[in-house]
């Protein structure tokens, strides 16, 4: 493998070993609905498991379940190509290294809903639960009474409960998006630059 492809693909190794181990531990030491406090009530592992996409959110019924776990593979797939062609012709490094982050998160939790159901024993390949655990509701309180449609009613933030692999694709997504500019520049450069200019006799 050539120098160039080593830093991406080992980012994304090293992420879903990472994401891998922490759901395997935690589905072995706790048990569904368990928190364990490392900053108060502020922030907790929550053992919850999901039939969903990133941070809960899910596709309902079996028939919606299997498609969104078909989805993912052709996702990650897709994911995969773009990284190699964005090694193969040398774009920016930022770029490459937050793709490989979104790779190993959308490749960390298709392990969960290909897998998991047969490792454990409770569900047919690709109708695995996706295991979640990070729980930060860092601000909590309630909506004032006179707000239209949730006055009144209390509020967390941040809600939704997560794991390292849907982590890893948010900071890669937002990366991408705060640094676009730059990571974009030289392909506008180059579609604008004077050679590609049609020259007038």
């Amino acid at each position: 493998m050539k120098a160039s492809y080593i830093k991406p693909f080992l980012l994304a190794f090293l992420v879903i070993l990472a994401d891998q181990a922490i759901k395997i531990w935690v589905r072995s030491n706790m048990y569904l609905g368990q928190e364990i406090h490392f900053l108060g009530d502020r922030g907790m592992l929550l053992y919850t498991e999901n039939n969903g996409m990133a941070f809960g959110w899910e596709l309902g019924g079996v028939a919606g379940k299997l498609a969104l776990s078909l989805f993912r593979v052709f996702a990650v797939i897709g994911i995969g190509v773009a990284l190699v062609y964005l090694i193969k012709h040398k774009h920016p490094r930022g770029l490459i290294l937050n793709v490989a982050l979104i790779f190993a998160g959308a490749l960390g939790n298709i392990i969960d809903s290909t897998f998991y159901g047969i490792i454990y024993k409770y569900a047919p390949i690709f109708q695995g639960r996706v295991v979640d655990m990070f729980y930060f509701p860092i601000i909590q309180g309630t909506f004032p009474a006179w707000l239209p449609v949730w006055g009144g009613e209390e509020f967390k933030f941040f809600r939704p409960i997560f794991n390292l692999a849907d982590a890893a694709i948010s900071v890669g997504v937002i990366l991408i998006l705060i640094y676009q500019n730059r990571y974009f520049k030289k392909q506008e450069e180059e579609v604008s630059s004077p050679h590609n200019e049609v020259v007038e006799e």
